[in-house]
C-alpha cells in the first residue's frame, strides 16, 4: 500500500513564531474572547429592507459570529476546512451539511434555526491554552520543493510553530496571530487564545464514504444512511479526474511514507526521478493515506490545508490534515466508497 497517488504538490513556508504588535496593528481589530463567545446567541442587525428570519439578507456577519460558528462547525464534525472567521464556499458547504443533519433547510446560511441547533453546543468558542514544551521543541525547518531535495531529509516535519499550532487548532495562522497580538508563540508557559477542537467526542464507525465533485464534499454515513460528519476536499481535475464509481478502502497508513513517480505526473518537471519522500506532516500526502481499491488512488491530508476545497488535485481526493486524521478513525479496511458527479 504505497502512497503513489496522483496528487497535487505544495509547498508550505516558513512563518515568525513571534507575532509582532505592528502586525496586530496593521491587521483587522483584534476578536476577544468574549466576543466570539457570545456571538450568535442573540440576533445580529438586520440590513435595511432585510425581512426576520432570512439569514441570506441578513447585514454582513461579524468576525466573530464567523468564527463562532466556524468552531461550533468543527466540533460537530461539519468542518470548514481551515478555520479563518471568514464566509466562504467551504462555511456554506459545512452549514449546509450541518442544516442537512439536524433536519433544517440546507441554505447554506446562519439563519436563527441554524443558531439554535449550532447553540445545543455551550462550550466557549475560543479558550486559553498554555504552550507546552512539545508545542514549541520542533526542530522546525523550512521546507524544499523539489522533490529530490525533499526526499534527503529525515522528516517533512513542520516549518514553523505557527504552522504547528494552526494544524493542532484548525486555524489559519493568520488568525491565530489576530486572536493573539504581541504573544510568544515560541516560548513554552505562554497563554494564548486557541478554537476549542481537542475536546470533541470521536465519530463512531461508519458504513460508508461518499465524495461529491460537485460540491467537493466527503461525507461519512452511518449503516442507515444518516449523516455522521462532513469534510470539503479537493477532488480531481480536467487532466486527472475523479474515477466516479463504487470502491472500497484497502487499508490505512497513518504517518506514511510518499513512493514519487513522476511517470504518473502529466505535469511533471523534465528530469524528475523517482523518489522517497519522508513522513511527517509537509509530505504530499499529509499524515494519512486511505488506500483505494482503485490502483494508485486514496484519500489523504494535504500540507496546504488553505488549499482544500479550493483547487484541484490529481485525481485523488484531498482533507486537511486534521479531517483526515478523524476520517481514519471512522473507517476501515473494507469501508465502501462512492465517488459521485
Amino acid at each position: 500500500m504505497k502512497p503513489t497517488s496522483l496528487c497535487l504538490i505544495a509547498a508550505l513556508f516558513a512563518g515568525a513564531a513571534t507575532i509582532p504588535a505592528a502586525m496586530a496593528a496593521s491587521a483587522p481589530s483584534a476578536l476577544t474572547a468574549e466576543a466570539v463567545n457570545n456571538a450568535g446567541k442573540s440576533p445580529e442587525p438586520l440590513a435595511a429592507g432585510a425581512k426576520p428570519g432570512k439569514g441570506a439578507k441578513a447585514a454582513k456577519l461579524s468576525a466573530a459570529t464567523l468564527l463562532r460558528a466556524q468552531v461550533l462547525l468543527d466540533r460537530a464534525h461539519f468542518s470548514a476546512g481551515e478555520i479563518d472567521a471568514a464566509s466562504g464556499s467551504n462555511m456554506r458547504l459545512a452549514l449546509s451539511g450541518f442544516q442537512k443533519k439536524a433536519g433544517l433547510e440546507p441554505s447554506g446560511t446562519l439563519d436563527e434555526a441554524t443558531w439554535a441547533a449550532l447553540n445545543a453546543d455551550s462550550a466557549d468558542a475560543l479558550v486559553q491554552y498554555t504552550l507546552l514544551d512539545a508545542d514549541v521543541a520542533g526542530p522546525f525547518a523550512p521546507i524544499p520543493e523539489g522533490m529530490a531535495e525533499k526526499a534527503k531529509l529525515s522528516t517533512l516535519g513542520y516549518s514553523s510553530v505557527a504552522e504547528a499550532l494552526g494544524e493542532k487548532f484548525h486555524v489559519s495562522p493568520a488568525l491565530l496571530a489576530r486572536l493573539n497580538p504581541g504573544k510568544d508563540l515560541s516560548r513554552a508557559g505562554e497563554a494564548i487564545l486557541v478554537p476549542n477542537v481537542l475536546d470533541t467526542e470521536p465519530l463512531p464507525k461508519a458504513a460508508r464514504i461518499v465524495v461529491d465533485r460537485s460540491d467537493r464534499s466527503l461525507t461519512l454515513l452511518d449503516a442507515a444512511g444518516a449523516i455522521l460528519a462532513q469534510f470539503p476536499s479537493s477532488t480531481g481535475s480536467s487532466h486527472d479526474p475523479l474515477p466516479i464509481g463504487s470502491w472500497k478502502v484497502n487499508g490505512i497508513a497513518r504517518n506514511p511514507v510518499y513512493h514519487y513517480n513522476p511517470k504518473l505526473f502529466w505535469d511533471a518537471s523534465p528530469g524528475d526521478k523517482k523518489a522517497k519522500l519522508p513522513s511527517g506532516p509537509n509530505n504530499p500526502v499529509g499524515v494519512a493515506w486511505v488506500d483505494l481499491s482503485k490502483d494508485h488512488y486514496g484519500i489523504h491530508g494535504t500540507p496546504v490545508p488553505a488549499s482544500i476545497g479550493k483547487t484541484q488535485s490529481h485525481g485523488c481526493i484531498r482533507l486537511t490534515n486534521w479531517d483526515v486524521a478523524t476520517l481514519t478513525g471512522s473507517v476501515g479496511y473494507g469501508t465502501e466508497v462512492l465517488l459521485q458527479e
